[in-house]
């Protein structure tokens, strides 16, 4: 039995047809049961929150916070005030200074130990104490440098 282009193209669009009719309902049924997974994830967090804030949840919920309203809370002194604006500025200020005098000290201190001959003369090939040259039969492989001397 032979067809023809038109009838071929029919049923390309029927079985498309019920290739979207069935992908759309397994789709739906997907999604309601997602629904019914959030809502129990719902009450589980509710029984979490009732134990109090945590580190993954660190705001509390009012269920919590219930308990905590009779709890007396000391009032602020009147002759304590906050620093001002300008005071802290001063502060930073001077803590930036502090820093840049260390930094200055240590880099300095860095290059004095930069000048001794373990690291400016070439021949000490990264040791601490210059390697000793040996007689050509006893040179060993040096494990620091991968050189044999």
């Amino acid at each position: 039995m032979r067809y023809n282009r038109t009838q071929l193209n029919t049923n390309a669009m029927r079985l498309r047809l019920i290739l979207i009719v069935l992908f759309s309902l397994a789709i739906g049924s997907v999604m309601a049961q997602s629904k019914n997974k959030k809502k129990g994830n719902a009450n589980a967090v509710k029984q979490k929150n009732k134990q109090g804030p945590n580190s993954f949840e660190p705001f509390s919920t009012k269920e919590f916070n219930e308990g905590q309203e009779n709890i007396k809370r000391k009032k602020s002194q009147k002759g304590k005030k906050s620093p001002s604006l300008n005071q802290t500025f001063d502060a930073k200020v001077e803590e930036f200074e502090k820093r840049l005098i260390a930094n200055a000290k240590k880099y300095k201190k860095m290059e004095r130990a930069m000048k001794k001959p373990q690291y400016s003369d070439p021949s000490y090939f990264g040791h601490k104490r210059k390697p000793k040259i040996r007689k050509v039969g006893k040179r060993k492989f040096c494990k620091e440098c991968g050189i044999v001397h």
